[in-house]
């Protein structure tokens, strides 16, 4: 068979077409074998980082599991492989395109350091995206691969419960097949949201077509405030194209919003328009296939109107856990955000069902975040299969906001330690710096700002509670920190730590003025 396989491969004219051809082998073979007699200890429903990691745990402890995964397509008509949101239309070409972007601004600097730079250079959007395609279309094929070789059976189809143990599913063809499992995951994820606007659905994108675009975007409206969109509209920005971000209410709600308005003003300065306090209400597309959008400012009642090449709509995202029969099993869902509701049995990811376990983005009250889910799955792997009672630890979780201007932090907000303990019980302890990279270069550092959260007191260690650090490299900066505070991190031990000299990072240490105190936290020297 496998001489079989190489002979029609390399006759295949590119690399991409030979991973096209193997994939379908590798799904036709899944199918094959998954309709063998016998129950599954395991079926994970959802492709995405957490279901592979849990599928691929239980699979190396000796169980027989198998994963379905479909991709509906966008309403643009976007679809992917395997691999979820993070791969595809997610972390990945996220990060992907915010380096281009960095690297574009870099070009600029380099001139101040003494490199004789051309003027007017400009990216080209078909060479970053095939760039971009070909490294996740690798992934896709790299996930397949190690489903095999852990011997999971991999089955591109959605999957239907039809009763608590079973499993219904339909092959391209059309012919229905029934699977049986010991215990269920669900890992379906979460899909972007369309807001109840004329127009939108069929003329809008979101970040599930925006990085499979064939041609560049050009003159673009983002629609949101949530971290996708402020990540978008800053990498367009980065990237040379006229982006404009609407805001309907508050940025980055959640988080520090100290922090949230210092980072809009960041990208305010490098060249991305803002509108606050505004929706849009019409959609339309010209003759030239130009789009004119019209919104209303919320504030004022005044409409506006400008045309834009591409919306890209980040309103938010809703879970994927319709059309999957839950109901018809008695799965408990929250009735505003259709997550499935876990903590059963005093386990965290634990349904209503003994059985059927929910992990990532799927699971209500629950940080959003592949490092998460990855984690989760393995955990609950480790908990059916391994005589394992260790839960995920969901407390002081890390995140990176990968704007122009990054921002890093763990754990409370300013605002979530006010009203948890009160003022008289917080001590914030800030700084303004300038990273040294910026010092030839005149580059603007209003916006480089270190706030740590810490307990208030004099007979105990003060406690840090949060941790918040806007600037360059702060996914990098953020995950050191990160493992302190989760080994109990006091102010003392972080003023008593050494710094790494000339850093960006050595200013945290080194805080030791507080928002109390009424003194300038700019730092003016070395």
């Amino acid at each position: 068979m496998a001489a079989s396989i190489w002979k029609h491969v390399k006759f295949k004219k590119s690399f991409l077409d030979k991973l096209a051809y193997l994939s379908d082998v590798v799904t036709r073979i899944s199918f094959s074998t998954c309709s063998s007699e016998g129950i599954f200890d395991m079926v994970v429903l959802g492709g995405g980082s957490g279901g592979l990691a849990c599928a691929k745990q239980a699979a190396m402890l000796g169980r027989r599991v198998a994963v379905l995964d479909n991709v509906k397509p966008s309403p643009q008509g976007t679809t992917w492989g395997l691999g979820g949101t993070c791969v595809n239309v997610g972390c990945i070409p996220k990060k992907l395109m915010h380096h281009a972007a960095t690297l574009g601004h870099s070009l600029d600097t380099a001139k101040t350091y003494g490199w004789d730079v051309p003027d007017n250079m400009s990216v080209s959007w078909e060479k970053l995206t095939a760039g971009i395609q070909n490294y996740i279309k690798s992934q896709n094929w790299g996930h397949r691969v190690q489903l095999h070789q852990r011997n999971v059976e991999y089955i591109n189809a959605k999957g239907t419960f039809l009763d608590t143990h079973t499993v219904r599913f339909s092959d391209n063809k059309g012919n229905e097949t029934f699977i049986k499992s010991k215990h269920f995951v669900l890992a379906v994820g979460m899909r972007p949201k369309y807001p109840q606007v004329l127009g939108a659905a069929r003329h809008a994108i979101t970040s599930d077509d925006l990085f499979w675009l064939s041609k560049p975007p050009g003159k673009t409206l983002v629609v949101g405030a949530s971290y996708v969109a402020l990540e978008c509209a800053g990498f367009l920005t980065g990237l040379g194209y006229d982006t404009s971000l609407m805001i309907r209410s508050i940025p980055l709600r959640g988080f520090d919003q100290q922090m949230a308005n210092l980072i809009v003003d960041h990208m305010v300065s490098s060249g991305t328009s803002v509108y606050k306090h505004c929706v849009p209400e019409v959609i339309t597309k010209d003759n030239s296939d130009k789009l004119d959008v019209t919104w209303a400012n919320t504030d004022s009642g005044t409409a506006s109107c400008d045309v834009f090449d591409t919306v890209l709509l980040a309103v938010g995202r809703e879970a994927q856990t319709q059309d999957l029969g839950l109901d018809t099993i008695g799965i408990e869902l929250d009735k505003e955000s259709h997550k499935v509701i876990g903590g059963y049995d005093g386990d965290q990811e634990k349904s209503s069902l003994d059985h059927i376990y929910a992990i990532g983005d799927v699971l209500q009250d629950k940080p959003e975040l592949t490092p998460v889910a990855i984690q989760a799955g393995k955990l609950l792997a480790n908990r059916l299969f391994n005589d394992s009672n260790q839960q995920m630890n969901y407390d002081l979780i890390p995140t990176t906001v990968f704007t122009p201007l990054e921002y890093g932090s763990v754990g409370l907000s300013e605002e979530g330690a006010l009203s948890r303990y009160g003022d008289d019980q917080i001590e914030v302890f800030h700084a303004f710096y300038k990273p040294l990279e910026y010092a030839i270069s005149g580059q603007n550092a209003d916006q480089c700002y270190i706030k740590v959260i810490a307990h208030r007191g004099i007979a105990k260690p003060c406690k840090v509670l949060g941790f918040h650090f806007l600037g360059p490299n702060a996914g990098e900066v953020t995950q050191g920190f990160a493992a302190a505070m989760q080994c109990g991190l006091t102010v003392d031990q972080l003023q008593n730590t050494v710094g790494i000299h000339p850093t960006s990072a050595e200013e945290i240490v080194k805080l030791h003025i507080t928002k109390r105190s009424g003194l300038d936290p700019v730092v003016t020297s070395c």
